[in-house]
């Protein structure tokens, strides 16, 4: 069983995003406060998770928190600030839209930086340890994968579908055969040398 929060006595958020490390779509963060009496036996990192209980977990999270929001920053922004600054962008983005602003700060990771004068503190595999840090990687990653669902609509040689935008070996091979599209990350490295795409 994760922890709620770190400190007991403070309107605490979580932090946490999703596909930092794809070659398309958008980096997605969620900031999330839970009440002092939540608990759920299988709430953990999103990672951990079948799709089906991520989807259960959503509605679970969506229905019992005091507040949350989610944030896509999009791959033109990705390619001018790079994916660490528009990761913690995204943060910054979900935590402002908060109807009830926390008195402290926890993130998953090792990199963050001030959002105005509210404490912080990051935890690596934090997803891992705090309830409202998995409640955020849970929130981040089923919104950033129902973007990416749609997208494949629109693109479905690239299966993102499946994918998601990570760089598969289908995906790299739907690249080299189609080339890139407006989704994709240009500032990101979308083939091995070997494979190298003039765009």
């Amino acid at each position: 069983m994760l922890e709620l929060k770190i400190h007991k006595h403070l309107l605490e958020c979580g932090t946490d995003e999703a596909g930092r490390g794809c070659l398309s779509g958008p980096v997605t963060a969620a900031a999330v406060i839970l009440p002092d009496d939540f608990s759920h036996p299988f709430l953990t990192d999103s990672k951990q998770l079948s799709e089906k209980k991520r989807l259960q977990l959503k509605e679970i999270i969506e229905a019992e928190a005091i507040c949350y929001s989610v944030t896509h920053v999009m791959m033109e922004e990705i390619d001018k600030i790079n994916i660490l600054n528009a990761s913690i962008l995204a943060m910054h983005r979900s935590i402002k839209k908060l109807t009830t602003q926390p008195e402290f700060i926890a993130i998953d990771g090792n990199r963050f930086k001030p959002f105005g004068k509210i404490p912080y503190e990051c935890v690596i595999k934090g997803d891992g340890k705090y309830l409202h840090i998995a409640a955020a990687s849970i929130l981040a990653k089923t919104a950033r994968d129902a973007y990416m669902e749609d997208l494949h609509e629109k693109f479905p040689a690239y299966n993102w579908k499946q994918n998601k935008g990570y760089p598969t070996k289908q995906h790299r091979a739907a690249i080299c055969e189609h080339g890139t599209t407006p989704f994709h990350r240009m500032s990101f490295k979308l083939l091995p040398e070997q494979l190298r795409l003039d765009v």
